[in-house]
């Protein structure tokens, strides 16, 4: 299945009173069966997630992934300013040399490091890391 294409849909014999019914007719078959698709492509792949918020079962609908353009960070920005999560957050490992070579670094990042290793008893290895300049790791090694 595939999604509705615009370019398959012209009006060329629907813009104007004095155009043929008879030569529109082609051009109205063709714009409904884009309108299928885009009808029959809801759940499809590379169609669009059917969205309810009123049931959890739809949620199955949503992508296991979403990936923003090569060039764009993926950004979440509700009204009320704040993400919830309701389970756990996993972060990818990066080395100390990932971290470092990371472009667009932004006061406020958080990163898992793979390779942080204690260097004093007030540094005790905390991989997890946020960024105000530099790369910080956070201190407390408070168990739970």
């Amino acid at each position: 299945m595939t999604w509705g294409t615009a370019g398959n849909v012209s009006t060329a014999n629907l813009d104007a009173g004095s155009d043929s019914p008879a030569a529109a007719r082609p051009d109205l078959k063709t714009a409904l069966d884009e309108l299928k698709n885009v009808i029959n492509g809801r759940g499809a792949a590379s169609g669009v997630a059917p969205l309810n918020a009123s049931s959890k079962v739809d949620a199955a609908y949503l992508p296991d992934e979403i990936n923003s353009s090569a060039s764009n960070n993926l950004t979440l920005d509700p009204d009320t300013n704040v993400v919830v999560v309701e389970d756990i957050i996993k972060l990818n490992p990066r080395t100390t040399a990932q971290l470092n070579a990371q472009a667009n670094l932004a006061d406020g990042m958080v990163a898992f490091c793979s390779d942080a290793t204690a260097d004093s008893a007030s540094n005790s290895g905390a991989p997890v890391y946020y960024h105000d300049g530099f790369w910080r790791r956070f201190s407390d090694d408070t168990t739970i």
